[in-house]
């Protein structure tokens, strides 16, 4: 005699933040893979953000929530929240980081949802006891604590003191694309013969962008150019570096681009520089598609790239090694070839979005196992 079907579940997706990053574009991909599945998702995010990831939602077809969040304890946020969840008839919600942790585990009690909570990685919660305390009154109260790698989990666990039997470790997944090479080539002007180097993220200090700038400053007797794709405060900051390095004209920042898959198909070799990471999806990404790496061993990097296999580990903060490890690369097209075809094989492997979909799909119905 065979199972019935389980049913559909109706899961609300929610993140504080909204612009573009990581842990947004994880949740736009994996509410999109949950509905491929039949499932009903419901993306809930704070009114005082810009609306890229609403507006994305909206365009791949989703209807959207929204709550006020005035102060840092908001009981009428509690309650607004509570009402969008049993409006929804939520069986789960899905809460990313910190402050949708603690408003979601609060929200969900009253609406009688389970709870489920991801880390994606960062600090932040841990620089204040307020904070932690607020954080391990969430888990308490949460079905499941997610971390995305080993290393965040092993954070939560000394900060949290968060036991085995909530605590998972389920990696991002990506959605597998292909893009157009020659477009963004021609954009940038890159010479027959010159390597494209690319480096995907945010313009923050913690992205390790200024350790890059010092490295290629170490190469220019070598023949490529830098593109990196992602906006914020350090733009001009990176910019006047690499002029001052001598190396101005060399260096691409093409801020906040919407056509990454292109910009990744067109690059000859990929730089993650972090001087953090949890589990760095523009890492991943690249990875598929094929592309050798140089990442900086820190957090869940070295869960993704082993050493000299399908990439290139060097320490963060440390301009020589990075420069080294860039330069092997750059003089040496076999072991590009090799590390970048291990590099797809890897990626397709264990971090495709179907495969993190299914973990939090036994997750959300509170099976043994997220990772079996």
């Amino acid at each position: 005699m065979t199972s019935p079907p389980e049913r559909p579940l109706r899961v609300a997706l929610m993140i504080e933040c909204d612009g573009p990053g990581g842990a947004e574009t994880m949740m736009l991909a994996l509410a999109s893979e949950l509905r491929e599945r039949g499932h009903a998702v419901l993306p809930v995010n704070l009114s005082q953000g810009s609306g890229w990831l609403g507006d994305r939602f909206r365009s791949a077809g989703f209807e959207t929530a929204m709550f006020d969040l005035r102060r840092a304890i908001d009981p009428a946020a509690v309650r607004s929240l509570s009402s969008i969840l049993h409006e929804f008839r939520a069986d789960v919600v899905h809460s990313h980081e910190f402050t949708m942790a603690v408003y979601g585990a609060a929200a969900a009690r009253r609406a009688g949802a389970r709870h489920v909570i991801t880390r994606h990685g960062g600090l932040y919660y841990a620089t204040a006891l307020r904070r932690r305390m607020a954080l391990r009154w969430a888990v308490r109260r949460s079905a499941a604590l997610v971390a995305v790698s080993v290393a965040t989990a092993s954070t939560l666990e000394r900060h949290l003191g968060a036991g085995s039997a909530k605590l998972h470790v389920i990696p991002n997944g990506i959605p597998l694309r292909t893009g157009a090479r020659d477009r963004v080539r021609r954009e940038l002007a890159i010479a027959l013969g010159e390597l494209l180097i690319v480096a995907v993220g945010n313009l923050y200090p913690v992205k390790g962008h200024a350790v890059l700038i010092d490295a290629l400053a170490m190469l220019r007797d070598r023949s490529w150019r830098l593109a990196i794709a992602g906006r914020g405060d350090e733009e001009e900051k990176l910019r006047r570096k690499a002029v001052s390095a001598g190396i101005g004209e060399r260096v691409h920042l093409l801020g906040f681009r919407s056509d990454v898959a292109d910009i990744l198909a067109a690059a000859d070799i990929f730089v993650l520089p972090s001087l953090s990471e949890g589990l760095p999806l523009a890492l991943v990404e690249a990875m598929s598609f094929g592309l050798p790496s140089v990442a900086s061993r820190v957090g869940g990097v070295p869960e993704v790239v082993t050493d000299d296999v399908d990439g290139l580990l060097v320490p963060p903060s440390d301009p020589a090694s990075l420069a080294t490890a860039i330069r092997l690369l750059l003089e040496d097209p076999a072991r590009r070839s090799r590390l970048g075809d291990a590099a797809r094989t890897r990626a397709i492997r264990d971090f495709a979005i179907g495969t993190m979909a299914d973990r939090y799909e036994r997750l959300y119905r509170g099976e043994p196992s997220a990772l079996d």
